[in-house]
């Protein structure tokens, strides 16, 4: 009897002990977007409307990433991406009935881009607990648990900035302060950065212009600022506005220094008759190097596969940031796989898991865990326009204002 139960009992330890070698070695489970072979990865993105500019090659971006981890053989070595496009037409009523429409089919939202269509979708993805990364740098995404931001904030670009111009650009507190933003929560989270870091330094905001995205007439904002006598200009809009306010400005012979956030740029205007105007006049804040700098590997290495998968594509800074986006999701997706988790809430909760992320030099490091811990980057590069150089902007410095710290997310 007693060696009946001693093997018995062996026999339940062995059992048991497979049966734990076998949770750690099975396959994740099939889920919403996971069909057990293909992750399905959402986009909501402008394609055809006013920020196809940027849009367009925004994907590309990071559809370059998903085909060369896909030609990796994918998620784990195993599950292929499949992505799921919609077309915003950077419109929020039509976001989200794209959303709507492809919610069901994906595993989370790799593109949802523009500070308006994030904000109009943040209740619906807590509700249907799914996981977006937004193609947006508004501060209010850096606490969201619905959402995997990266980058250093439009906030924090505009701290550094102001910094940046005052204490080593040229400038200095006795010049008339200004802004051009869009009249939007894009536009007043650049006036949010931009009026932390006036009243830090004592500077009085003189004026304020705004535009509705849209407008292609800007007569109106540059005569007021021109009228206020604004010396230095604070701009937060998007690339086709830019040309068009800036157009004006050089019409109107109104040349103060523009400070803008990182959207304000697209390449295609460093060919364009108003070249010589921003050369002199524009300071972009953005991330990251110089387009093909040959001293930062990941650099190198996004040149080598826009040649292999979009080899039609021009040097682009959204290009860039659509292949880090790409990046993070992948990162995100693995740790869920390695998890042995690819549900919604498997997802999430690998997104709280991947630690510390420097993407490979493209953007700043990025202190990953739950929305109450995560820390964004607190430094930006600061870009002149060059048209001689791939992308028409040149790395001057980077720059972390000691006031950035300060900033509360």
């Amino acid at each position: 009897m007693k060696r009946l139960l001693k093997v018995l009992a062996l026999a339940l330890s062995f059992t048991l002990l497979a049966a734990g070698c076998g949770d750690d070695d099975s396959e994740p489970s099939t889920a919403p977007g996971f069909d057990g072979t293909t992750i399905k990865i959402g986009v909501v993105n402008d394609f055809t409307g006013p920020v196809a500019i940027i849009g367009n090659p925004l994907h590309k971006g990071s559809m370059t990433f998903y085909d060369w981890t896909n030609a990796q053989g994918g998620i784990a070595g195993k599950y292929q991406i499949e992505v799921v496009e919609g077309d915003s037409t950077y419109n929020p009523t039509v976001a989200l009935q794209v959303y709507n429409e492809i919610k069901d089919d994906v595993a989370m939202i790799g593109n949802l881009l523009g500070t308006p269509i994030v904000n109009a979708a943040l209740e619906t993805l807590a509700a249907d607990g799914l996981l977006a990364i937004p193609a947006s740098l508004d501060a209010a995404w850096v606490r969201q648990p619905n959402l995997v931001p990266l980058g250093a904030p439009y906030q924090v670009q505009a701290i550094n900035g102001i910094d940046w111009w005052i204490n080593e650009g040229g400038g200095s507190v006795d010049q008339v302060y200004c802004s051009f933003i869009q009249d939007d929560p894009y536009g007043e989270a650049g006036q949010q950065g931009l009026d932390f870091i006036a009243e830090a330094l004592g500077i009085t905001i003189a004026d304020t212009a705004r535009y509705v995205s849209g407008d292609t007439d800007f007569s109106a904002q540059v005569q007021q600022l021109q009228g206020s006598g604004c010396e230095v200009v604070w701009l937060t809009s998007t690339p086709s506005v830019t040309g068009g306010a800036l157009g004006a400005a050089a019409q109107s012979e109104f040349t103060p220094v523009w400070l803008g956030n990182s959207p304000v740029w697209i390449n295609v205007l460093a060919d364009s008759a108003l070249a010589p105007y921003l050369q002199a006049y524009l300071i972009i804040i953005g991330e990251g190097a110089t387009w093909a700098d040959p001293d930062v590997p990941g650099m190198v290495r996004l040149v080598e596969r826009l040649e292999t998968y979009y080899p039609e594509q021009p040097p682009d800074y959204y290009f860039q940031f659509g292949y880090a986006m790409a990046q993070l999701a992948v990162k995100v997706l693995e740790k869920a796989a390695a998890n042995g988790d690819l549900s919604r809430e498997g997802i999430q909760k690998a997104s709280t898991q991947i630690g510390d992320f420097d993407y490979d030099g493209l953007f700043g490091m990025y202190k990953y865990g739950t929305a109450a811990e995560r820390e964004p980057s607190r430094s930006n590069t600061i870009y002149r326009v060059n048209p001689e150089v791939p992308n028409g902007v040149e790395a001057v410095t980077v720059f972390q204002s000691s006031h950035a710290a300060d900033f509360d997310f």
